[in-house]
């Protein structure tokens, strides 16, 4: 629970916020002492008319950090023999604009408008930034402190409504990747948020099935109805508490998926109650330490919340995190072969009913 917030300016002009649990933190005295290059101007975003979707292309990112040493990692509290992107001796919850963004408000004059008559090109205007969830560099999420993960969802919640009231923005995710497997190049325990410029492929398709459910049904919403319908069969559920359902989903697409929910429709984090809010956290810690349990070893991932659109259609949406790894065996990763590449066709190699059961035996 934040008891304390603190914005300052980095060295280039970034923004960094400092979520505290203590209120009387002081981050006064701490200022950036690097002498950084001005951020990258926005990247591209492309039409694709084929598929009718939009594709950021952000060429500076070919220079971002990649898998840094220990003492030189860039989200670990600065030293003073190292400066990080974080000036402070120490920190709880730290969230920061991200160095080489894809999508940022940086536009220049001279942006390129189309490209050919079926290609049109605009600024792929947004927002991304970097939540550090600790400044243990050897720790995990799961590793986390209940009140920790309650600072963390609070601090999601604050850049949730400031970033949705950005000009331009349509979606905000907020998300975490962990582990080489996944791609991972700093193996620090953090997340990202991007504000997307652009509803993307999947909340468009969500968006699309939701609306004609409730065509059909009289203004039902569906997750609301897949939800029910899970938490009444019961066979995939993996774990449930007052507020939330931890539940395998009938045709989930990865070797082990969960998704969690309120049990109470809301659009996104901000509108969670305080008591949905500190629920959540064991129920969360719970399933990724089964995750970690079900073959003995640290399981890569990918934490994604998915909250409601900005604009029309925002209530069809219904928060959930979707929690999915590439590992299906001990020894054996799940890559995207070409039915999934190429074609979006997943292929499961592990039934939702039977990763249910081993998630649920894991512990």
């Amino acid at each position: 629970m934040i008891g304390r917030r603190t914005a300052i300016t980095l060295s280039d002009g970034r923004e960094l916020i400092y979520f505290d649990e203590n209120p009387a933190a002081d981050r006064t005295g701490q200022p950036d002492t690097r002498d950084l290059p001005p951020p990258p101007p926005t990247s591209q975003l492309r039409y694709d008319p084929l598929v009718d979707e939009w594709v950021a292309v952000a060429a500076h990112r070919q220079t971002r950090t990649f898998l840094p040493p220990t003492d030189k990692c860039p989200l670990c509290p600065s030293t003073p023999d190292f400066a990080s992107e974080i000036p402070a001796p120490d920190y709880d919850v730290a969230v920061f604009e991200n160095q080489f963004p894809s999508f940022s408000d940086r536009v220049v004059a001279d942006e390129i408008t189309r490209l050919t008559d079926q290609v049109p090109v605009r600024p792929a205007v947004g927002r991304c930034e970097v939540v550090c969830f600790t400044s243990d560099h050897h720790t995990s999420f799961a590793a986390l402190s209940p009140q920790r993960v309650r600072t963390v969802l609070d601090a999601l919640a604050d850049r949730t409504a400031q970033m949705s009231a950005l000009p331009g923005v349509a979606q905000v995710f907020p998300f975490e990747n962990r582990g080489v497997e996944i791609g991972v190049t700093l193996s620090h325990p953090h997340g990202q948020i991007y504000a997307y410029p652009m509803v993307p492929p999947r909340t468009t398709a969500m968006l699309a099935a939701a609306r004609r459910h409730a065509e059909r049904t009289g203004g039902r919403n569906l997750y609301a109805d897949v939800l029910a319908a899970e938490r009444r069969a019961e066979i995939r559920v993996v774990g449930a508490n007052e507020h939330w359902t931890a539940y395998v989903p009938a045709a989930s697409r990865w070797p082990y998926e969960v998704q969690l929910a309120p049990h109470r429709h809301v659009p996104d984090i901000p509108a969670l109650t305080p008591q949905e809010r500190d629920a959540f956290a064991p129920l969360y810690l719970d399933v990724l330490n089964r995750f970690d349990a079900l073959f003995d070893r640290p399981m890569p991932y990918i934490a994604a919340w998915h909250q409601a659109v900005v604009g029309e259609g925002r209530d069809l949406g219904y928060l959930h995190l979707q929690l999915f790894s590439i590992r299906r065996a001990t020894d054996k990763l799940k890559y995207l072969a070409g039915s999934e590449s190429a074609m979006g066709a997943f292929i499961n190699d592990v039934t939702p009913e039977r990763a249910a059961h081993l998630l649920r035996e894991a512990l």
